[in-house]
């Protein structure tokens, strides 16, 4: 009844890994790992008997095309593991419920595009209007993921008497749009970057 039972589960499994695979794997394309690849293997080991049954689960990736997939702890950098982290809420939001979420600095080695990409996922998984929302909390550098966020707060460090501290303070909308312009333009703000932000922090809206 036991190893029947087992036959059972790795099929159930193997099942749910090759759907897994597919939806994670094409949402992989949208956040600047094009041709990358995410891959659950599910063998069964007749050795490892336990409770859950006879399976040994590796869960794989590949970030770049023609490379075949590695074990996720091996290959993937920080970066590569928190966009694969989103990817995976993502498909998973509608069936699960994570009361927060941390990324800290998912838009690692991407631009321009899709950083702003990034940055629709992390707002489309925050939003506080649905039943399956979480909270969000991000840490990013990249003004295209900042203007989508709900709430912008600002990490500053002081040092005095040679002791540093950290404090995070809460913008409002005119401070974010001038955090936003100079996330853009650096220590100058121009008008230009002011008008780039404005535009950024309207289009974040429409998301």
């Amino acid at each position: 009844k036991y190893l029947s039972a087992c036959e059972r589960l790795t099929r159930s499994r193997s099942k749910a890994a090759t759907k897994l695979n597919k939806s994670i794997t094409r949402s992989m394309q949208t956040l600047g790992m094009n041709g990358g690849r995410f891959e659950i293997t599910v063998e069964q080991t007749a050795s490892k008997r336990s409770a859950f049954g006879l399976d040994s689960i590796d869960f794989t990736v590949t970030a770049n095309a023609g490379q075949s997939c590695k074990p996720i702890a091996r290959v993937a950098s920080g970066g590569e593991l928190a966009r694969i982290s989103l990817a995976i809420q993502m498909i998973i939001a509608n069936n699960s419920k994570i009361s927060t979420l941390i990324f800290d600095e998912v838009d690692s080695g991407v631009g321009g595009g899709i950083a702003e990409i990034v940055g629709q996922h992390l707002r489309i998984l925050g939003q506080p209007e649905t039943d399956r929302s979480s909270q969000v909390i991000c840490i990013t550098h990249l003004p295209q993921v900042a203007s989508q966020a709900h709430h912008h707060l600002r990490v500053e460090k002081q040092t005095q008497k040679k002791q540093t501290t950290s404090q995070v303070v809460t913008l409002d909308d005119e401070q974010r749009r001038h955090e936003i312009a100079r996330m853009l333009s650096g220590v100058d703000i121009t008008e230009q970057s002011l008008a780039h932000a404005d535009e950024m922090l309207e289009r974040a809206q429409e998301v």
